[in-house]
């Protein structure tokens, strides 16, 4: 059986994520996106500025987010802009809010839910990706990792909203009455209409699973972490990665992780894992390689 490869490493450090990187064995080209969460302001469990920059830096990469669509300090640019500069991005590397000028729709293949995306109009000036997720808990996706990145991340403030409610609306009063795994499906969509964009030789993915709250980094206010921090998960292949980090924390022997696991099958958040892999994103069979 065809498998995919997932690199792990327990080390959480600067010099394990470029280790990580190292070993996948790619060559992001051209001008290279570091797609990450900036992090709603109040919490804090966003990745280090200072932990990625050698990373970002050897790519020379831009760090790219775009504008929420829920009201805090990161739905209009002017707030996002801050933010970025108040939790140590800024410093670190060149930013770019994607969506500052507006959006562009791009055609999902085969959707399930949704037939075109609303990303940020900014992707078309970058060449290659690389997303660089925090694993954690997420309050309507379940969990969130690299496909939850792709999608909602890349998604403009509108897109955002279209996923949330399957492409039904674009208020976002009613992202909170759409089918829970239709939602799940449109953000497989959204995922698929982004790589092909892309394409998938332009993409590598980087999960860190630490600071494993049952809430997302958009959550001000989040629930402290239950159970320890696991490592660094890296591929090709997003379906793999996402795969691998969520059997991470059911084989985990940490009794913390209850909540974590109840928080992700009260909102069947694999579903968003079994969609992208229905749409050829990737296999959720994999190889873990321990590069420790």
């Amino acid at each position: 059986m065809t498998k995919s490869k997932v690199y792990f490493t327990k080390d959480i450090s600067s010099e394990g994520l470029q280790k990580i990187y190292d070993k996948l064995g790619v060559e992001l080209k051209g001008k290279v996106a570091v797609k990450l969460s900036t992090g709603e302001p109040g919490g804090h469990n966003f990745l280090n500025p200072q932990m990625i920059k050698p990373l970002v830096n050897k790519l020379n990469g831009t760090i790219v987010e775009c504008n929420t669509a829920y009201q805090g300090k990161r739905n209009t640019t002017e707030a996002h802009w801050q933010t970025f500069k108040d939790h140590g991005f800024y410093d670190i590397a060149p930013c770019d809010i994607m969506d500052e000028e507006g959006d562009m729709p791009i055609p999902v293949a085969n959707a399930i839910q949704i037939k075109e995306n609303y990303v940020g109009s900014h992707l078309k000036n970058y060449n290659s990706m690389l997303v660089l997720s925090h694993f954690k808990g997420h309050m309507m996706g379940g969990f969130g990792g690299a496909l939850k990145n792709i999608s909602i991340g890349i998604a403009s403030s509108r897109g955002k909203i279209h996923i949330h409610t399957a492409g039904k609306s674009t208020n976002f009063n009613d992202a909170f009455t759409c089918v829970q795994d239709e939602f799940l499906e449109s953000m497989a969509d959204a995922d698929t209409s982004v790589i092909n964009f892309l394409g998938k030789e332009n993409m590598a993915y980087i999960n860190i699973a630490n600071n494993l709250s049952i809430d997302c980094d958009c959550d001000s206010n989040p629930t402290p972490p239950e159970m320890a921090d696991i490592g660094i998960f890296a591929s090709v292949d997003p379906v793999a990665v996402d795969q691998a980090c969520v059997d991470a924390v059911y084989n985990s022997h940490d009794k913390g992780k209850a909540s974590l696991i109840k928080r992700m099958e009260d909102r069947h958040g694999i579903h968003t894992v079994e969609a992208a892999a229905e749409h050829g994103l990737g296999l959720r069979e994999y190889e873990l390689i321990n590069i420790d």
